[in-house]
């Protein structure tokens, strides 16, 4: 195993650190104000940076020292000018960085080696699981939901051009990576004014079309061609969901028009591919009896497109019988020439329908109970008592409405968009289809109340009982929260209302885990931990009641919030967890990274697809712990969950927070539709606090609290009661705690404490940093006596090096950012000691795109 990793670490340095070098040498032609100087003067300043934090010096005296040995800049705009031109130099490095990352993917990842398609299949041959296969195949899917989630800064403009500059870097073609690199010097890499969530919805649909269309085609033909007859094609065993635009928890500006706004662009989005599919294929199908067909169905989707106010008449199952008949026409008289042009585009159509993606809609349950207590209060679909009643009174209710209520008597336009958004779900399965739109999902469940709220506002919006083709996904997000899941599944099952509705819906229930409010409830461990345990808990009953239940988990891109190495927690799924489908949230840097390229994202995917089938099909690879290996990982959860508390009830641990990071900006900076806290109150409290921000500001901070805090106190706990070899066995034999582990370690290394080891000595924070620093340094030293490595990511050499290279890349920007904020702590404290605020708090926010960029899932 060891060479072919040597060799991928070798053709990572050749490919991406020495190109990166060489590249790097043409910034000097860009098209900067002074950019030669630009050039030089950054790298100076990254290596008196470096030597600054290695003597202890703080980001105020390293820029202090810098400007004085280096230039003869001393007015404050001299020297902001310049910082302002390093953000725009490194940000454009960063994307110089991921394109040739994404260049090299396929000189770097084994697209045939463990975890990928070609694998399984060799793997279904050795174990003679031909027939398991088939089984699994018949119902097991993969979803990848696209979200809303401020942390992609990259506009379409600039992903466009990554997408070029990386197929120039695979052709070596210099003289076009030259004008790729001056047309990103010159293309704005912000928007000033803050998006819309049509606009999120339209940059991320730029994904689908240009990435996923591709590689899900791919993946689908390509699992036919290896199994063949092991699918079905009422299963397309890749499924894509999509939150912009539907997603309204917190989000005031995404109404019902935009929903439906939205639903149209995606629809318009997947026709646009298969009408360019179709011309394509019109230049290799030019045989009698075919060539009329593929004309004629061009000319309809042609028609269905561009034509304003046309009627739409075409529908999903009409393009699958006539690319049916062509391909059978081919198949009989022609040889099969060309079939698998055809046999692809059908593998598409069946994937994304007229819908592209399923558009979710999400909102909290706090709205759904404020809209009906002003429903009984304005009108007659509820009695005016209803408030005061209790939660089984109300169920009842809520289950025997007789009549809908009329939107325009409610008040508060948040509730009347509540209502007008149920019936739009209506508009869109008939232009898109039932997937086009199909999902309730209520952020914040509690209780079966909560559940029966939303079955009840349906039934208020105008929709029969028996007509109801939308599913109602509760999202247990709290530690307490997925502690009582199941008592409320349990509850709602034995509902008979809800059960018909569950039969009429194939008895399937899916129910949403979200792992970022988790992680800042309750700590990395006990997050992790009580997600594993809720979804044992929920597969039991669910069975017990003869549902089929499919879990949904929000995870972001960092560890933090669920990510890093997703594949692997799959794969570690124990037997006693439903497994038939693999649903995940994508967001932020980690489209771009997991899924930026075709190769990439078919990678990705059929890693996720493997995960889910391995740990059925083989029976030698028993992942389901025992009960000895839970209650370890339960000892480990409650006390890293007693680490995180201590930490988190510190009178200053959120105030330092917001004193240290650029927590603040996040709401101002131009990256987001939606605001960075639930509540628009003043006060600052972790429950209102989203978890984008709250995870990204302690990544700003490189401090990365949530992805280990409490990890290190738990393993020394467990040393303590003389139980390290049970730690080291269960290290050894269990994959869940393995990929834990890992993903903390990934979260580790891109921490780094001399950036703000001048707060260890602050008056008021110096306690918090000194707390967070010493847990850093407890998980360190037993993570590596555990894994038995010298250096934490030694066991993953590639990714560990891009790692280092990016941080080195975002080290000034860090720096800049760091020293912005002093100056703005000093502005407040001596209002009169000069100008400047709105100038340094822009560069705290250039610098915040250029650090997440480099992440890659870092928010």
């Amino acid at each position: 195993m060891e060479a072919p990793v040597n060799n991928s670490l070798q053709q990572f340095k050749n490919l991406v650190g020495t190109k990166f070098q060489l590249y790097n040498s043409l910034f000097t032609s860009l098209p900067f104000h002074r950019v030669e100087k630009t050039g030089i003067f950054l790298s100076l300043f990254l290596l008196h940076c470096e030597e600054g934090y290695a003597k202890g010096n703080s980001p105020e005296e390293i820029m202090d020292s810098f400007f004085s040995q280096y230039t003869t800049y001393t007015e404050e705009k001299q020297r902001t000018d310049l910082l302002f031109r390093f953000v725009q130099y490194a940000e454009r490095q960063v994307v110089l960085f991921d394109a040739l990352e994404d260049a090299a993917f396929r000189n770097i990842r084994d697209l045939q080696g463990a975890g990928t398609l070609r694998h399984l299949q060799s793997e279904v041959i050795q174990e003679q699981a031909q027939d398991k296969l088939r089984d699994k195949l018949k119902d097991f899917s993969v979803r990848l939901v696209l979200t809303a989630h401020p942390t992609q800064f990259y506009p379409s403009e600039v992903l466009g051009i990554i997408n070029d500059l990386s197929k120039a870097l695979i052709d070596e073609n210099t003289s076009q990576v030259n004008m790729y690199l001056q047309q990103l010097g010159k293309t704005p890499f912000f928007k000033k004014e803050k998006p819309t969530p049509y606009d999120e919805a339209i940059s991320l649909v730029w994904f689908l079309e240009n990435i996923f269309y591709q590689s899900a085609g791919r993946i689908l033909s390509s699992i036919r061609a290896q199994f063949p007859g092991a699918i079905s094609s009422d299963n397309s065993v890749i499924r894509m969901g999509f939150w912009p635009g539907g997603d309204r928890d917190g989000n005031p500006f995404v109404k019902a028009p935009t929903t439906v706004e939205v639903a149209a662009a995606l629809r318009a989005s997947i026709m646009k591919c298969y009408f360019r599919e179709v011309r394509n294929l019109r230049r290799r199908l030019t045989f009698k009896g075919v060539e009329n067909v593929v004309a004629a169905l061009e000319s309809k989707l042609s028609r269905n497109l561009f034509i304003p106010g046309h009627k739409a008449d075409i529908s999903r199952q009409e393009i699958l019988d006539t690319l049916s008949d062509i391909r059978n026409t081919i198949i009989a008289d022609l040889n099969g020439l060309f079939v698998h042009l055809v046999d692809n585009l059908i593998s598409k159509v069946e994937i994304f329908g007229l819908f592209f993606a399923s558009l979710d809609i999400r909102q909290d349950s706090s709205i759904h109970e404020a809209v009906l207590e002003a429903i009984a209060a304005r009108t007659t679909a509820l009695p005016d008592n209803y408030t005061s009643l209790g939660d089984k009174e109300k169920i009842n209710l809520l289950l025997n409405i007789k009549e809908a209520a009329d939107p325009k008597a409610l008040e508060n336009p948040l509730h009347q968009d509540t209502l007008e958004t149920i019936a739009a779900i209506k508009e869109i399965q008939a232009a898109n289809g039932e997937e086009g739109c199909n999902r309730y999902i209520i952020s914040h469940s509690t209780s079966v109340l909560n559940v029966m709220e939303v079955y009840g506002l349906f039934l208020l919006s105008g929709w029969k009982k028996e007509e109801m083709t939308v599913d109602i996904v509760p999202l247990f997000e709290t530690i307490d929260d997925l502690r009582h899941a199941g008592q409320v599944m349990k509850e709602l099952y034995e509902n008979a209302d809800y059960r018909e509705h569950l039969r009429r819906r194939q008895c399937k229930q899916t129910i949403m885990l979200g792992f970022s409010d988790g992680t800042k409830d309750g700590g990395y461990l006990m997050a992790n931990w009580s997600i594993y345990k809720a979804k044992e808990e929920l597969t039991t009953i669910s069975k017990e009641y003869g549902i089929n239940v499919v879990f949904f988990d929000g995870r972001g891109g960092p560890p933090a919030r669920g990510g890093g190495k997703t594949h692997q927690f799959y794969a570690s799924m124990g037997r006693n967890i439903a497994n038939k489908e693999i649903q995940q949230t994508i967001q932020g840097q980690t489209i771009s990274s997991n899924f930026g390229t075709v190769d990439a994202a078919q990678f990705n995917m059929e890693q996720l697809i493997h995960a889910g089938i391995s740990n059925e099909l083989f029976s030698s690879r028993e992942v389901t712990l025992s009960k000895s290996e839970e209650d370890l990982l339960q000892l480990l959860a409650d006390e890293g969950y007693k680490s995180y508390n201590t930490l988190k009830t510190h009178p200053h641990f959120l105030a330092y927070l917001d004193h240290a990071s650029p927590l603040r900006y996040y709401a101002e900076a131009n990256i987001g539709s939606r605001p960075s806290k639930r509540n628009a109150s003043a006060k600052l409290n972790l429950n209102d606090l989203r978890a984008v921000p709250y995870v990204g500001a302690w990544s700003q901070l490189k401090q990365n609290v949530p992805g280990y805090y409490g990890v290190g106190s738990a393993l020394e706990q467990l040393e303590k009661q003389g139980k390290w070899e049970e730690v080291q066995a269960l290290y050894v034999h269990s994959l869940f705690f393995r990929t834990l582990l890992d993903n903390c370690v990934m979260a580790m290394k891109k921490s780094y404490f001399p950036l703000t080891a001048y707060l260890a000595k602050h008056p008021q924070y110096g306690e918090v940093w000194q707390m967070i620093y010493n847990e850093f340094e407890l998980t360190k030293k037993y993570l590596l006596l555990l894994t038995n490595e010298s250096e934490l990511m030694a066991g993953s050499p590639i990714d560990l090096l891009s790692i280092q290279m990016r941080e080195r890349i975002v080290l000034p920007l860090l720096t800049t950012q760091q020293y912005a904020l002093t100056r703005i702590r000093e502005l407040d404290a001596h209002p009169d000691n000069g100008h400047g605020r709105e100038t340094y708090e822009k560069l705290i926010m250039r610098c915040s795109f250029g650090i997440i960029n480099a992440g890659r899932n870092s928010a």
